[in-house]
């Protein structure tokens, strides 16, 4: 009985301790304003991005009151190397609590030319250029989802740019929010269900981004491992 009580209490610190809140959420609950960034390719900005964004943003404004501000930087139809050219006056300007990177996807586009090493180095200093401007910003990074029929064809060698962010976010300790693994679910039950979610083959709709994406990443920020 004594071994058991002992096992249960250890399981119960294993299962505590490897789940904590993320920066972004705990300060929000503490009632700190936090502006948040979202760089990155048509997935996270204009009507795309504000689909999930405004959601999320909801949510932590209605749980912790009215804390969060976001920005929409990126751009569609762009890479990191234009994230990187544009850093100082489309990221670093607005003084952000939190970014939200993701590049992967276009960085992938073939007509790019841009490698995965390439990809990396562009990334990697996007975050050291924000945590040299602001040592206390959180990034966080983001794998979002397949693009299938042209769309993927585009795209020969996604996975290694997707990999490459996964990688980087446990080399930097980052928080990753990888929707790459729910997609594929829906994937899997056959190209009309991932239609219905992703009309073009490449960019969720607006419902989706409410409904699929948002409820992720505010899972992902109030329980970062």
């Amino acid at each position: 009985m004594k071994i058991q009580i002992q096992l249960l209490v250890l399981a119960l610190f294993i299962s505590f301790s490897g789940t904590a809140q993320s920066q972004l959420a705990k300060n929000l609950q503490e009632g700190k304003d936090q502006t948040v960034v979202v760089y990155g390719t048509s997935l996270s900005s204009g009507g795309h991005g504000k689909a999930w964004m405004q959601s999320v943003a909801d949510y932590f404004n209605g749980q912790y009151g009215d804390h969060l501000n976001y920005y929409l930087a990126g751009k569609g139809g762009m890479w990191s190397t234009w994230g990187v050219q544009h850093l100082e006056d489309s990221l670093i300007a607005k003084k952000p609590d939190a970014v939200i990177i993701e590049f992967g996807i276009n960085d992938a586009f073939y007509k790019y030319e841009t490698s995965p090493e390439l990809a990396q180095l562009n990334l990697e200093y996007m975050i050291d250029r924000i945590h040299l401007a602001y040592p206390n910003c959180e990034i966080i990074l983001q794998v979002m989802n397949m693009p299938i029929r042209k769309s993927a064809g585009y795209r020969p060698n996604l996975t290694a740019y997707y990999n490459m962010y996964r990688k980087v976010a446990k080399k930097r300790k980052l928080l990753l929010i990888d929707h790459y693994p729910n997609w594929q679910k829906i994937l899997d039950k056959g190209e009309t269900e991932f239609l219905k979610h992703v009309p073009d083959g490449i960019h969720p709709n607006d419902a989706s981004g409410r409904e699929i994406i948002a409820p992720f990443i505010i899972e992902q920020l109030e329980n970062a491992k």
